[in-house]
């Protein structure tokens, strides 16, 4: 029978020995609109129509009249790789928000998701989602709205969790191929890096916590012969990863303090200070919260601190 549980992240997910995946929440769609909410508008187009993938494109509605051109924001969902999409009732709510107070055009990727299709393909499908979107840089691009609105000298990269862990992979790899200048900066928020060696005296040494972290690795990226070692997730620990190339002239780095992986945040912006990059890294800790807070309770005074951030970020 189906029913051996190989990997509980309860409420999650649930993965079964037979590899059969249940997924607990993030899997509710919630339509584009383009009657405004809080005074944007969005709709949905397909960038990979070879995968069937597609992004959410958010616009304040006031835009669309004037024609104007606005800041940039590519955004990319969290969850752990498994779970949430670019479509979720969370997503949709954060970009919203995010959108209303940053006046910018924003695009929220959907990538694919292990461990049906595992390690290296989110990252892969993200590329491409970026390279799409830079597609418009001439005003030339299948999508409108983004050949009309998108100010590409003032284009951003953000993520949260697994999101923040593939921004960090994007900027690294626009350095490598050359495209690093048409990034202006990039976010994470409560970035999904670990290692198997604790970053700090801080960092929590429950061996409970850090194996369930490992479970969920192996989860995401079952073939990582280095487990929670392997440098696209110990980033921070790994003396092997130089964060000296990253593509970008600035970073945000936004940590919760009850956070499992808030030394890992911190230990990025350190790090990356000492690397020898050249651009300006900042940092946001909110003490007295835990990992993805602000999507958990998006009401919270909290939680608009960070959407604030954000855009206080992208108008600087």
């Amino acid at each position: 029978m189906d029913s051996e549980i190989d990997v509980d992240n309860s409420p999650a997910y649930r993965v079964y020995k037979s590899g059969r995946i249940e997924r607990l929440s993030g899997e509710t769609f919630k339509p584009p609109s383009l009657t405004p909410e809080n005074g944007v508008v969005s709709k949905d187009t397909v960038y990979s129509p070879e995968h069937n993938l597609s992004v959410r494109i958010f616009l304040p509605e006031k835009a669309s009249a004037t024609g104007e051109k606005l800041p940039l924001l590519v955004y990319f969902h969290g969850g752990g790789f498994v779970i949430e999409t670019a479509f979720s009732p969370t997503y949709h709510a954060f970009l919203t928000s995010t959108v209303a107070a940053a006046d910018c055009l924003a695009i929220s990727v959907d990538y694919r998701r292990a461990p049906e299709f595992s390690i290296p393909i989110p990252y892969e499908d993200s590329w491409d989602a970026l390279k799409w979107v830079l597609s418009h840089a001439s005003g030339a691009g299948p999508e409108q709205w983004i050949n009309k609105h998108a100010d590409f000298g003032k284009l951003f990269l953000a993520g949260d969790s697994a999101g923040g862990n593939i921004c960090h992979h994007l900027a690294t790899r626009a350095k490598r191929e050359g495209i690093d200048s048409l990034i202006s900066g990039v976010v994470l928020i409560h970035p999904y890096f670990w290692g198997k060696t604790p970053v700090d005296e801080f960092e929590t040494r429950d061996e409970t916590k850090r194996r369930g972290i490992e479970a969920r690795w192996r989860v995401a990226s079952p073939n990582s012969e280095d487990g929670v070692d392997d440098p696209l997730f110990n980033v921070v620990g790994s003396e092997t990863v130089d964060l000296s190339g990253l593509g970008c002239g600035r970073v945000l780095v936004v940590v919760a303090g009850y956070d499992t992986f808030a030394r890992q945040g911190l230990g990025y912006a350190a790090k990356l200070e000492k690397s020898g990059w050249e651009g300006e890294v900042e940092v946001m800790e909110i003490k007295d919260e835990g990992h993805v807070h602000h999507m958990k309770s998006p009401d919270t005074d909290n939680a608009s601190k960070v959407v604030n951030k954000v855009a206080e970020f992208i108008k600087k």
